[in-house]
């Protein structure tokens, strides 16, 4: 058995770490918030071709929606089927195996997804094969470490510190436009997503 052979294998076997991706108040705030923000500053526009990588049951694709955006999404299980019935472009796929051509895309939001990735780097690299020169990135992962303990979750594989994140982004062909804090007031006490504009570099 080669490699490959075993690496198939081994994701075929992650397939049963997945679960539905179910709609949240704090989630479609949060979205609500960046979609409007990226929009404002003319980051996300009508004119572009958009992809939603891991797009759960659709809360972003429905803002790009109202905004007049129109985005395909990508995601795995039964979130599929569940996006499709809402009337949204979603294909089944991985994201670190793509099945677009390069330079399809002038902006990819990804958004809570990149923690599921069992190689970040590889699929931060696919991310800039998609994007057309100058694209724009956006990227939001929980921080580690925190009340959540998002380490924890069973499909969680990549959950790291914002500075390895960042070297990560300037290894696979990245610039970063700005990077923020967003700090969550849980029950249990403070949470922190990091939420990331990157650019392809020319």
């Amino acid at each position: 058995m080669t490699m490959f052979d075993r690496l198939s294998a081994f994701l075929e076997a992650r397939k049963g770490d997945i679960y539905p991706e179910e709609s949240s108040d704090l989630h479609e705030q949060i979205t609500t918030q960046i979609v409007d923000l990226l929009v404002s500053k003319g980051d996300l526009r009508p004119d572009q071709r958009v992809l939603d990588v891991g797009c759960g049951q659709g809360p972003a694709l429905a803002e790009f929606k109202k905004k007049g955006i129109s985005a395909s999404g990508i995601t795995l299980g039964d979130d599929v089927a569940i996006c499709r019935e809402k009337g949204f472009d979603v294909a089944e796929m991985d994201m670190s195996d793509l099945d677009f051509d390069d330079g399809s895309f002038d902006f990819i939001w990804c958004r809570h997804a990149l923690e599921h990735s069992i190689f970040p780097m590889f699929t931060l690299s696919e991310f800039n094969r998609l994007l057309t020169t100058g694209g724009g990135l956006y990227v939001e992962v929980p921080a580690p470490e925190t009340v959540a303990q998002h380490e924890s979750n069973p499909n969680h594989y990549s959950v790291m510190g914002k500075t390895m994140w960042q070297h990560l982004f300037a290894r696979a062909g990245f610039e970063q436009i700005w990077a923020h804090d967003i700090n969550i007031p849980l029950s249990i006490g403070p949470d922190v997503y990091w939420g990331f504009l990157l650019k392809r570099k020319t």
